[in-house]
This record gives C-alpha cells, sequence and structure tokens, in this order.
C-alpha cells in the first residue's frame, strides 16, 4: 500500500463520517482515528493477520510508513484571490534545504518555474521532495523551516502573474 492509496483511505474515512477504522493486511495495520483538530493515521508494517475492522467517524492520522513524493495542491486562496497556495501534500516535518550546509531551496521573491523543488518533506526518514505544480513568484513563505506540517496545510504563496 502506498501513500497515495492511504491518502485517498484517509479522505474517504474522514468524508464518511468514522470516528476510527482499523485496517490489517498482510505486513501493514492501519488505524485512522478522527474527532480531534489534528489528523492522525497509524501505520505499522509488521505482520498481521488479515482482519479488516471499521468503526464510525474520521479525525486523526499518525503516517508511520515510507511516503511517496505526491504533488503538493495549488489553490486559490480566500485573503487574496491573486495568489496560489501549494499546500503540504504529506504529513511530515519541512526544511527548506536539502542539508544543513546547502542553500535554499527557494526564497520570497524568487521567480519558480514548474518542476523546481521547493523544500523537503520529511516522513518517516524518507525525504520527500516537493515541487511546483505552478510558475511564478514565491511571495511569502508561511512555514518555518524544521517546523511539522499537516496534510494540505499552506506552504507557500505564489504569484502567478
Amino acid at each position: 500500500m502506498d501513500i497515495k492509496e492511504i491518502q485517498n483511505l484517509i479522505k474517504f474515512v474522514a468524508k464518511s463520517g468514522a470516528s476510527e477504522v482499523k485496517l490489517e493486511m498482510d505486513d501493514i495495520k492501519i488505524t485512522i482515528k478522527t474527532g480531534s483538530d489534528s489528523e492522525t493515521t497509524i501505520v505499522h508494517q509488521v505482520p498481521a493477520p488479515q482482519i479488516p475492522q471499521v468503526a464510525a467517524t474520521p479525525t486523526a492520522v499518525e503516517a508511520t510508513t515510507p511516503a511517496a513524493t505526491p504533488a503538493p495542491a495549488a489553490t486559490k486562496t480566500e485573503e487574496d484571490s491573486k495568489y496560489i497556495t501549494i499546500k503540504s501534500p504529506i504529513i511530515g516535518t519541512f526544511y527548506r534545504k536539502p542539508s544543513p550546509d546547502k542553500p535554499l531551496f527557494v526564497e520570497v521573491g524568487q521567480t519558480i518555474a514548474e518542476g523546481d523543488v521547493l523544500c523537503i518533506i520529511e516522513a518517516m526518514k524518507l525525504f520527500n521532495e516537493i515541487e511546483s505544480e505552478v510558475s511564478g513568484k514565491i511571495v511569502k513563505i508561511l512555514v518555518d523551516d524544521a517546523s511539522p506540517v499537516e496534510f494540505d496545510q499552506p506552504l507557500f504563496l505564489v504569484d502567478p502573474s
């Protein structure tokens, strides 16, 4: 089961109104709980019997599996409709540089193109490069370096003009 499938499962559980879902398959065990402001998904990769169990109402999700590198979501913000918000595609730790001794990926005022790496999000010791889906100019960086981020949390404001 890859990160996309887990994210889709989380979205499905959130929309279904279930408060807790437990899924056990071969070597993966997933628990999704909802009801609080933060999402928590717990994924264990240990041999477990195949017995899927489902309860009712999603809210928490805490990832503990290797994450793929899904592209960030880009949407218009309500505050400033001329800017595009680039959001986190995964839960993890946000880093602005590839390593402590390297330069920043992007800075405020810098022009970016589609496919440019904007940051890295670490999830379960995997470093996922987050690439831009839009071209434009970085207006604001909304997260501090080495800060934890949630799924769908705004990271950057981009002026597409």
